[in-house]
This record gives structure tokens, sequence and C-alpha cells, in this order.
């Protein structure tokens, strides 16, 4: 049955060479290549999620990839001394502070793109 089967998630990307290169070497997520220019995104406990390239790609206006963190705010510094610029945020229900973090109650997440133009996220775990 389906609820039995292991499912993984994919997107598209308009250069999969520069997805392999921020994947990689700026988020330091481990990735594998497989056929037809296809990466893998290797995560823990075995769960990959596949980029594939897509020549007339249009990036999701949505959070497709939410990456937990023991410190939000610390990845969020590490990241951005990096060059991974934040989004600022300033909707009723959602304001992010000056380094693109919201906070309220429990969670903290800051959103940031892929050079595809994918929303991506660090969340607290």
């Amino acid at each position: 049955m389906i609820h039995q089967a292991k499912a993984f998630s994919s997107f598209s990307v308009d250069d999969i060479q520069k997805a392999k290169q921020f994947y990689g070497q700026v988020l330091g997520v481990k990735t594998s290549e497989s056929m037809h220019g296809i990466i893998n995104l290797d995560l823990n406990d075995n769960n990959h999620i596949m980029l594939y390239p897509k020549p007339n790609h249009e990036p999701a206006t949505f959070t497709v990839l939410n990456f937990p963190v023991d410190d939000v705010e610390q990845t969020v510094d590490e990241l951005t001394a990096k060059g991974v610029q934040f989004e600022h945020y300033d909707f009723e229900q959602m304001k992010t502070d000056a380094k693109g973090i919201f906070r309220y109650e429990n969670i903290t997440q800051a959103w940031f793109k892929d050079p595809a133009g994918n929303i991506l996220s660090v969340v607290n775990s």
C-alpha cells in the first residue's frame, strides 16, 4: 500500500550546476548525481530530495523545502556570511525582523531562495 512506500519529494531548477553548488557547498547538503543530470540531495535517515533540470522552470511561490535546525538565528548568520539573502515579510500575520527571522510562539523560521528562485526555509527543530 502507499502508506508503506518510501516517499520523496522533487522540484525543478533552471541550472542544475548552480543548484549542485548552492546545495552542496553553500548549504552543506550531501549531493549525488543520477541519470539525465538529476541531483539528489541526500538527507539524514536515507531520505532524499530530487532536483531536476527544467528549461522553462518557474520557481514555486511557496516553501518547497524546510531545513530543521537547532538554532535558527545562528544558521541565518552563518548562511548570510556565505552570501545567502533572507526574505523579509511584513504581513499582518507574519513579520520578520531585520535578519529575516519570523518568531511566533514556538516557531522560529527564516526563508531564502535557491539560485532558481525556489523558496526554502530554516526552522527550529
